[in-house]
């Protein structure tokens, strides 16, 4: 393996869809036809890319000798020998470099959500994935820190609050879940791999899973009547559906496939769970900008 194709790979380009929340304040703000707003939220997706690929380099640089022992975590750069570690933290110098004063000039409120970001990220690499359930609470906030600073790009102004609370029980969903996979595959094992695993288990993790995606249920169908932004006929509504379903198939592949230890590559695998995502996505554009929409 060169040294060029290591950092691409540690660096995970395919973890990048995570970033694609960063459109939601778009979107749901009702200006996804603007192109200079399209343009500046590409711009922060692919700087949103650039640092937290810096955080993967961060988080294998310090999990190396852990790793080492992984079944999977064995074969990354850092962990064969491939990369060595000198070369990884120049690569992740450089990124953050070009990151984050880009992502100032782009607009300052991005920038200091991004710069945030990072510094939660080293917090989480070094102290918070070792406190149970403040581990997965940080994975959801990175999501809602995306959405921040989407939403400070577009500058929202009619962007609603239930959007916040929605995406921050989908991504503990995810976490979560992501979790029980690694309790399932690890198995006895797992507290090796992963000390704070051995503060969870099935059981527990199975009540956390059903109670967030009952509360993801409540709140989504909440904002799709609620909200001040949606159309008056209520076509909104009509998602509700989609949702459960997209919900209900990621619980069916986590507890009956044992699925979701990469949830981020779960979603393009798993066709069901790919159309359903499609499918809501495009329901929402039409709804929102060819259904009788009023700004």
């Amino acid at each position: 393996m060169s040294v060029i194709s290591a950092i691409i790979k540690t660096m995970r380009p395919k973890q990048w869809t995570k970033n694609i929340v960063v459109y939601a304040a778009l979107i749901f703000d009702g200006k996804f036809l603007e192109p200079d707003l399209f343009f500046k939220t590409t711009a922060l997706f692919a700087l949103f890319c650039l640092v937290s690929s810096s955080v993967y380099l961060l988080n294998d640089l310090v999990d190396i000798e852990k790793d080492r022992a992984h079944p999977l975590k064995r074969h990354r750069p850092l962990a064969s020998g491939a990369l060595k570690p000198s070369v990884a933290v120049i690569s992740l110098v450089v990124l953050l470099a070009a990151s984050l004063p880009a992502a100032w000039v782009l607009n300052p409120t991005a920038g200091l959500i991004l710069g945030g970001y990072f510094v939660m990220n080293v917090a989480y690499s070094f102290w918070l994935k070792h406190m149970v359930i403040l581990d997965v609470f940080t994975i959801a906030a990175g999501f809602v820190l995306r959405v921040a600073a989407g939403a400070a790009v577009v500058q929202v102004e009619r962007f609603s609050p239930w959007l916040y609370v929605c995406i921050t029980l989908v991504a503990l969903i995810i976490a979560l879940g992501k979790r029980r996979a690694e309790l399932v595959a690890l198995q006895a094992d797992a507290g090796n791999h992963r000390a704070i695993l051995d503060e969870y288990n099935l059981n527990f993790l199975d009540h956390l899973i059903s109670l967030t995606t009952g509360a993801t249920v409540v709140t989504y169908s909440l904002y799709t009547f609620s909200a001040q932004n949606l159309p008056e006929n209520h076509l909104m509504m009509l998602t509700i559906p989609i949702v459960i379903y997209f919900l209900f198939r990621y619980l069916y592949l986590i507890h009956v496939r044992h699925l979701g230890g990469a949830p981020d590559e779960l979603i393009f695998k798993d066709k069901p769970l790919f159309v359903s995502a499609v499918f809501w996505a495009l329901a929402v554009v039409v709804i929102l900008y060819f259904s009788n929409y009023h700004p």
